[in-house]
């Protein structure tokens, strides 16, 4: 089991790799923030102060205050965990159902595949942002529309690529001698096809979850996701451009963290795709 040997040696060849080291280290350093960052900032995320009222940058407000007095650094670390705990729902919601139907449909084929393959196409067919609006128009405001929405938009993706390495993978040995023994289908499925199957499926998740984050934000940032006064980076962005000439230290610095945790990740994503590509690997070697 090729990918499982490759999987347990990821964590040594990672610190040889310059841009998969870097996501992780970004990435680490954002998922610590936002887990234990909150607890130690002395101001609450939704308690107005109108003595501080847009006050730029200071020791005591390192990113500044917005225009109810709200430390902005707070309400980033806040409104970032909601924006990742949502988009990790989501993505994760994705995965699941979209892996279980392409794994179905590769291993069932012919009606089942032709059936579910042009479901997929479908949802292929309109970029991810315009479907993502469309689903929450249709679906309506909140956190677990939100959620559906991200899920839906994620689902073709990893079904297709469950379907594709499924196809790959089936063929092998180890999977036909299951067959051979007369073990269930979901039993092979699960036990000898998913292993083998998870790391570029992992990959997708990592990459899958960036854009996730920047489509929770969208839709926040348009008033279609998080609503007010519930910490969102899109929030925040959209609060922060109606007096961006007066404070703009609140759209900025909000818009840079939301960066610098979407470049982490993006970095880690493909990281991980050099380190897990035997042909990539074989290239860097060479």
């Amino acid at each position: 089991m090729a990918t499982l040997a490759t999987l347990k040696g990821l964590g040594r060849e990672l610190r040889h790799n310059r841009v998969a080291l870097g996501g992780f280290a970004i990435t680490s350093f954002v998922l610590v923030a936002i887990v234990i960052g909150p607890s130690f900032s002395p101001y609450d995320p939704t308690l107005m102060d109108f003595t501080a009222i847009l006050q730029p940058p200071s020791w005591a407000h390192p990113f500044g205050t917005n225009s109810f007095g709200i430390d902005v650094l707070t309400r980033v670390l806040y409104g970032a965990r909601n924006s990742f705990m949502i988009s990790f729902a989501g993505v994760s919601l994705g995965a699941i159902v979209g892996t279980l139907i392409g794994m179905t449909s590769a291993y069932m084929g012919k009606l089942f595949d032709a059936v579910a393959m042009r479901l997929v196409d479908l949802l292929f067919a309109f970029p991810i942002f315009v479907l993502a609006l469309m689903l929450m128009l249709i679906l309506g405001f909140g956190v677990q529309n939100v959620i559906v929405a991200i899920a839906l938009v994620y689902i073709p993706n990893f079904a297709r690529m469950a379907r594709n390495t499924t196809m790959v993978v089936k063929s092998e040995p180890y999977v036909q001698a299951a067959q051979v023994m007369g073990q269930p289908r979901l039993r092979i499925m699960v036990r000898e096809i998913l292993p083998n199957i998870a790391a570029p499926l992992f990959v997708q998740f990592t990459v899958g979850l960036a854009f996730a984050i920047i489509i929770e934000a969208g839709l926040s940032f348009i008033g279609l996701g998080v609503q007010p006064p519930t910490p969102s980076l899109g929030v925040m962005m959209a609060d922060g451009k109606d007096y961006f000439h007066r404070g703009p230290w609140v759209l900025t610095l909000t818009g840079l963290a939301l960066m610098f945790a979407i470049l982490g990740l993006n970095l880690l994503g493909d990281g991980l795709r050099d380190l897990l590509d035997p042909r990539l690997r074989r290239r860097s070697a060479a």
